[in-house]
């Protein structure tokens, strides 16, 4: 037998172009659904006042219930409209191979990015930004550095401008390029006026 390895993005667009066709309407109202459900009630799943479950027994079935969600679901494109199965070894191979702790940004706007356990007293990693949403390009710069310059923001997911130039930036055009570099190109000019030109993006 093969040795087990986890899938690099080469292995998982081949896959994907294989995988069972499905709406994702199907996908979204029913398949998820219907088995989070049934995955609920099998492991007995039930959350108290926790926002993080501390119980190692909860923990364990959670882990169990996920795993499970993930080699029986699959995970879906949008873009193909198919679903990409993945076997539970792969998943485990995966876990092995994943880095311990990674840092997100340099020099003085560096932050160490590695798991808590439970609800550990040390702060999580803080991410500010719009996180995609359409964001005006005439206040983009603006908007960017409102949250690169708050000390409890670690890094910045920043949004998209919904216009280039007076120009729809609309997926599959020339104008989609061009807003994405004017997009980074803001990102990194709030992080400058902010006097945090290090932080991760």
């Amino acid at each position: 037998m093969a040795a087990v390895r986890p899938l690099n993005v080469f292995d998982a667009y081949n896959r994907n172009l294989k995988g069972k066709k499905v709406t994702e309407a199907e996908w979204d109202y029913q398949i998820i659904p219907g088995n989070a459900a049934k995955l609920k009630e099998k492991y007995n799943i039930k959350f108290g006042k926790e926002i993080v479950p501390e119980d190692k027994d909860l923990k364990e079935r959670l882990f169990q219930a996920g795993l499970e969600m993930l080699v029986t679901t699959g995970i879906y494109n949008a873009d193909l409209g198919r679903v990409l199965t993945i076997s539970e070894e792969e998943v485990m191979e995966g876990i092995k191979k994943t880095p311990k702790w990674l840092v997100l940004g340099e020099n003085r706007d560096a932050v160490r990015f590695e798991p808590r356990k439970g609800n550990a007293p040390r702060k999580p990693v803080i991410q500010g930004g719009p996180t995609g949403a359409p964001v005006s390009e005439e206040v983009f710069v603006q908007i960017m550095q409102s949250y690169a310059q708050e000390a409890v923001v670690d890094t910045l997911v920043n949004g998209v401008m919904a216009t280039i130039e007076g120009n729809g930036a609309a997926t599959n055009t020339p104008w989609e390029i061009r807003a994405m570099m004017a997009e980074l190109r803001a990102v990194r000019e709030a992080r400058i006026r902010a006097g945090r030109p290090y932080m991760a993006i």
